[in-house]
């Protein structure tokens, strides 16, 4: 069988996708990267959180911040909420699924650091609690959601970050968020450590 169609349609709707998303998406993308950059500037941390594939996205973000994403540089403070599977079961079995991340927010979270929450799949229980958990504990958010996440929307507050995707296919949900991401990483590198010559 010869697949060359469906790839090659795969990679064209993704192309138009993300061209035809430049525009809805740049000045969110804008005032997340400044929301970070604060955060970090005054030696605070970016804390993420997501379920599944988007767990595996914040922990993409964590890992670019701690390593390298395209330059070499010290190491930002981030992490990723759902990496210690023996405490999230824990956390699971004693407090239920809906406090995963809450709680770990309740415990690691300061004044000043950041909550990236990341859904693609429309609102969460635990990922709402964890917004909550943030703003108690004064902590702004930046949110990237699927348009459907209107729940979860309306918890944030004038300070935080809404970048939403609209798109009714969550692969294309997912491939966005990663190209928000990207971007993120580019602009608090940018903002911190200067430009740099592409090889």
């Amino acid at each position: 069988m010869d697949h060359y169609l469906l790839i090659s349609d795969s990679f064209q709707n993704t192309i138009e996708t993300i061209a035809l998303s430049v525009d809805a998406l740049a000045p969110a993308i804008s005032d997340a990267s400044q929301v970070l950059v604060s955060c970090l500037l005054q030696d605070r941390k970016i804390i993420g959180c997501g379920n599944g594939v988007d767990g595996a996205l914040a922990q993409l973000f964590a890992c670019n911040l701690l390593n390298r994403f395209e330059q070499e540089r010290p190491a930002l403070p981030a992490l990723a909420l759902h990496c210690d599977g023996a405490s999230l079961m824990a956390i699971s079995q004693g407090s239920g699924l809906n406090e995963t991340f809450s709680r770990q927010v309740r415990a690691l979270g300061q004044p000043g650091d950041v909550l990236l929450c990341i859904s693609s799949a429309g609102d969460a229980t635990n990922l709402l609690r964890a917004v909550q958990a943030a703003h108690e504990r004064e902590m702004a958010v930046v949110a990237l959601l699927h348009a459907p996440d209107t729940e979860l929307g309306s918890l944030l507050h004038h300070e935080d970050v809404q970048i939403q995707v609209d798109q009714p296919r969550r692969a294309r949900v997912v491939e966005l968020h990663t190209m928000v991401l990207h971007c993120l990483c580019t602009l608090i590198d940018h903002s911190l450590f200067g430009a740099y010559a592409e090889d």
